[in-house]
C-alpha cells in the first residue's frame, strides 16, 4: 500500500464535506470516481495477519432442525454445539432456523432498495443521533474514528419501542416489522441455548433483558475501484449482547480466530451469530461484548472486519440484540453462577447504556472496548 502524501491534507474539511453530501459513499460512486478519497486510506498495518493457507479453518454451521420437536437428545446435542462454538469462535452459522428463505431475500433487497432509491427520498433519514428512532448515515463514528470506511448504514430501532411505520422508510416498511418479529423469536431461542450451555436454566439470559432490546441494521457496501487501500468495516467487536446476521452472496466478512483473518462463507439460507461484548463479559453483558462480560470470558467476542470489494454492492443485515440507548439501570457483569475463587470476576459492573455510550465515543479505532471495563 503506498504511503501517501501529507502536504495540503485537511482530514477535517474532508469529512464535513463528505458528511454534508448525505449521499454517503454511494454518492461517491454514482459520481463516477476512480481513486478511494484520503479519508478512506486504511494504514497498512490493518491487513496483516491475512494467511492464505488459513483455510483448514472454517466457521462452525450448527443445524437447529429438530429443535421444535422437543427432543431433549437433540436440544442438548445443539446446546453442545451452541457452547462449543461460542467459547473457541464467538462465531458460527446456524441453518433451519425457522425463518424463510423468502423472507431473507425479501429482506436483503428491501435494504438494497433503500439505498438505491431517489436520493432526495433518502437524505430525509440522514442524521447522526443514535437515540432516534430511524436514521442512515455513512460511519457512525465519522468522526472519531482513524480512518473512514468504505460503508453505508440504515437503522431502525424495533423492541421495545419500536419505530412508528410511519416513520420507517416506505420502501421496506412491511418486510422490517415482519423480518424483526421473526429475528426476535430467534433470539430469543438462541438466548435459550446459551443459557444452558452456561449450564443456567433456559430463561436466565431472556429473564435479565438480553431480549428485550433490538436494533435492526442495513449496511451497503458499494463496490470499490481501490479495495487495497480501504475497508468495509475495520476490525471491531460488537458492543451488544448477541447479533444475528443477514449477508447476501457476495462476501467479505472475516473473523479473528488464531491470529488469522477467516473468511465467513455466504451460505444460501443461513444466518451468522456473534457472541457479544456483554455476554462475552458476564456472559451476559452487550451484544458481542456484553455476552463476554457475562460469561466472564467464557464466551468470545472476536474482533472481525469485512474487506472491500471491486464487486457490489454488497448488502447485509445485522440485528443487535441490545438496551444500550435505553435508560435501564440494571448492571451487567459476570453471572454469580459462574464465579468462584478458581475464576474470579474479570469485569466491572456497568450498564448496557454506559457500556454503549463508551463504544460509541471510541468508534472503531482498532481497541476493544472491553478494556476499560476490566477489573
Amino acid at each position: 500500500m503506498a504511503a501517501t502524501n501529507n502536504t495540503n491534507y485537511d482530514r477535517q474539511s474532508e469529512l464535513n464535506a463528505f458528511d454534508d453530501t448525505k449521499e454517503g459513499v454511494k454518492g461517491l460512486v454514482d459520481a463516477g470516481i476512480t481513486e478511494v478519497p484520503r479519508i478512506f486510506h486504511e494504514p497498512p498495518d490493518q491487513y496483516s495477519n491475512f494467511d492464505s493457507e488459513a483455510t483448514q479453518f472454517s466457521i462452525p454451521l450448527i443445524d437447529l432442525e429438530g429443535l421444535e420437536f422437543d427432543s431433549p437428545t437433540k436440544r442438548n446435542e445443539i446446546v453442545a454445539k451452541v457452547g462449543e462454538a461460542s467459547e473457541t469462535w464467538g462465531f458460527f452459522q446456524i441453518s433451519n432456523h425457522g425463518i424463510p428463505v423468502g423472507v431473507l431475500e425479501e429482506m436483503k433487497d428491501s435494504v438494497r432498495g433503500f439505498f438505491e432509491q431517489d436520493t432526495q427520498v433518502k437524505k430525509q433519514f440522514y442524521n447522526r443521533d443514535p437515540l432516534k428512532p430511524v436514521g442512515y448515515n455513512s460511519n457512525f463514528d465519522l468522526y472519531r474514528a482513524p480512518t473512514t470506511n468504505w460503508r453505508d448504514t440504515f437503522r431502525c430501532h424495533m423492541a421495545p419501542n419500536p419505530a412508528k411505520p410511519e416513520d420507517m422508510p416506505e420502501v421496506f416498511r412491511d418486510i422490517l416489522i415482519e423480518y424483526s418479529k421473526q429475528v426476535m423469536k430467534l433470539g430469543k431461542l438462541l438466548f435459550e441455548l446459551l443459557s444452558e450451555a452456561l449450564g443456567l436454566k433456559p430463561s436466565y439470559l431472556n429473564d435479565i433483558d438480553c431480549s428485550l432490546g433490538l436494533l435492526l441494521g442495513g449496511h451497503y457496501y458499494p463496490s470499490c475501484p481501490q479495495p487495497e487501500l480501504t475497508m468495509g468495516a475495520s476490525k471491531h467487536a460488537d458492543n451488544v449482547f448477541l447479533t444475528v446476521l443477514l449477508q447476501d452472496h457476495i462476501g467479505g466478512l472475516q473473523v479473528l480466530h488464531q491470529n488469522k483473518w477467516i473468511d465467513v462463507p455466504p451460505m444460501p439460507g443461513a444466518l451468522v451469530v456473534n457472541i457479544g461484548d456483554l455476554l462475552q463479559a458476564s456472559t451476559t453483558f452487550l451484544l458481542l461484548h456484553l455476552l463476554l462480560v457475562l460469561s466472564n470470558d467464557r464466551f468470545k467476542s472476536v474482533e472481525h472486519r469485512v474487506l472491500a470489494n471491486r464487486v457490489g454492492p454488497r448488502v447485509s443485515v445485522p440485528c443487535f440484540f441490545t438496551t444500550g440507548t435505553l435508560p435501564l439501570e440494571r448492571l451487567y457483569g459476570p453471572i454469580k453462577e459462574l464465579i468462584s475463587e478458581d475464576n474470579p470476576p474479570k469485569y466491572r459492573e456497568t450498564t448496557a447504556r454506559e457500556y454503549t455510550g463508551h463504544f460509541i465515543d471510541k468508534g472503531f479505532d482498532g481497541t476493544s472496548a472491553l478494556t476499560q471495563f476490566k477489573l
